[in-house]
């Protein structure tokens, strides 16, 4: 099975009844906040990214980047599973030329990750992707999934909110909102089909009663894409992740979505929000203003909670925390620790994960 694959040996009675051997792959997603190369791409709205540019973005500094994201990631999920991620959702990455970039890193180059990336139309010129240990995900289709909104150009004043840097943009003609894309990844994980949808919806500029509406929209658009694999497969295993810009208990991913908080309530053909539980505790992937919310978050379809581990199903989810990637001192102690001019930092979001195992038979 290679040393990468963990067997669990469960002691905790109450969960399980009895010691059992279980397989266990980590599904990670992560916003790496700014992930841009040094070359000025006059496609892209990327010149303070450049060594000229407000962010003195050497290639120094660059290098530095990588290495920090890449120690994360590397990390991610342990000590429950000593594998790095099987599956990694990212967001705010330039192109993919940083995440080749970014593989290749000491920390991540053994685990052979493959990458699945579309230019987005985004303004800023950020995307999604999907990175993926080929010896345990094999895609057989991936897409990218336009998200088209429409806006009042007028309603879009600059203000200050969680994601004051970014800026939503339209055209003069039609108003249309420009935002990433959906990305929908279907594939093998070993031998079970599962479908992954890496989002990140657009911004919260112009405060959250002008911007909601957008990510409704997205949201709507992520259950229709959920309805169509539903509609081909009913028991498709379905996970979708990313930097939703709104947290668990929002209209895009409580009504739109229709995302449930606990298995009970989680219908036939519905999905479940393990990131709600942890909102309600007090815990948080990013701060504003001393307030905790969960942006980032991973859902799944309904055949992923069923009582039995026989195939591939849902552990447990957890926020990936530790002291080296948290503000340690200063007005933002305790904040995750993002890139300053003074710093290269590793994200303003902390990432998140979930565990999915599968029994082993011992016979």
């Amino acid at each position: 099975m290679g040393k990468s694959f963990l067997i669990l040996f469960f002691c905790i009675v109450t969960l399980f009844g009895q010691s059992k051997k279980y397989r266990i792959h980590t599904v990670a997603f992560y916003n790496l906040e700014n992930l841009f190369d040094t070359i000025n791409d006059l496609e892209r709205n990327d010149d303070e990214w450049t060594p000229n540019g407000i962010q003195n973005w050497t290639n120094e500094k660059y290098r530095q980047k990588l290495k920090n994201l890449a120690r994360v990631l590397s990390e991610i999920g342990t000590p429950e599973n000593t594998n790095t991620p099987t599956l990694i959702g990212a967001a705010e990455i330039e192109n993919r030329g940083v995440l080749e970039d970014l593989i290749k890193e000491s920390k991540l180059q053994q685990y052979d990750y493959g990458i699945i990336h579309f230019d987005s139309p985004d303004r800023r010129g950020i995307d999604v992707a999907l990175l993926f240990q080929k010896k345990y995900f094999r895609p057989t289709s991936f897409s990218s999934i336009p998200l088209y909104i429409y806006g009042d150009s007028t309603a879009v004043e600059k203000e200050e909110s969680k994601e004051s840097e970014e800026e939503i943009n339209t055209t003069v003609g039609n108003n249309r909102v420009f935002t990433r894309d959906q990305l929908l990844v279907t594939g093998f994980l070993e031998q079970e089909e599962v479908s992954i949808i890496v989002n990140h919806w657009p911004s919260r500029w112009g405060g959250e009663e002008v911007s909601g509406k957008y990510r409704e929209a997205a949201g709507r658009l992520n259950r229709k894409i959920i309805d169509s694999l539903q509609q081909i497969n009913p028991n498709a295993k379905i996970i979708t992740m990313g930097d939703f810009n709104d947290g668990p208990y929002n209209k895009s991913i409580k009504v739109a979505l229709g995302a449930k908080a606990k298995k009970g309530e989680v219908p036939e053909f519905g999905v479940f929000n393990p990131f709600e539980e942890m909102f309600n505790k007090g815990m948080g992937t990013l701060a504003f203003r001393d307030s905790w919310d969960i942006f980032d978050q991973i859902i799944i379809s309904e055949p992923l909670i069923r009582p039995d581990f026989a195939s591939f199903k849902f552990w447990k989810a957890g926020i990936f925390r530790r002291s080296y990637i948290v503000q340690s001192s200063g007005k933002y102690r305790g904040y995750p620790l993002r890139h300053s001019l003074t710093e290269v930092g590793f994200s303003d979001h902390f990432p998140v994960y979930i565990y999915l195992i599968k029994e082993v038979n011992s016979q």
